[in-house]
């Protein structure tokens, strides 16, 4: 919803803009250039704020997650195995399901670390 606004502000901004809808007064050399820019500039910013800054910040918490594992950690992997880390080394890790079988996979799978 918040991005079809945007869009739809965007376009007609831009039709303001380039001289498709007719302003109220007649514009002065470059205000219409000016008008463009800083609106391009705030959308990028806002598209900043809403997509790219929070993804960025969930990778850098995987990533921390994924590097503090220790065997003992109760996980639950990305395709919804929960269990026990048995072994663990630089790419992959043992996991101890219910059943006591054990599973080995990447350690980038693990998506959550559940509370001991």
């Amino acid at each position: 919803m918040l991005i079809r606004g945007l869009m739809a502000v965007s376009f007609i901004a831009l039709l303001s803009t380039s001289g498709c809808i007719p302003s109220q007064a007649p514009a002065e050399g470059g205000t219409n250039e000016f008008m463009f820019l800083g609106f391009m500039l705030l959308i990028f910013v806002g598209l900043y704020l809403i997509f790219i800054r929070p993804q960025r910040k969930r990778v850098k918490e995987h990533q921390q997650l994924v590097l503090d594992l220790k065997k003992g950690d109760k996980v639950i992997t990305a395709g919804g195995i929960y269990g026990v880390i048995e072994k663990i080394n630089e790419e992959t890790a043992d996991l101890r399901v219910e059943s006591g079988a054990i599973i080995r996979f990447a350690r980038n799978a693990v998506h959550v670390k559940r509370e001991q």
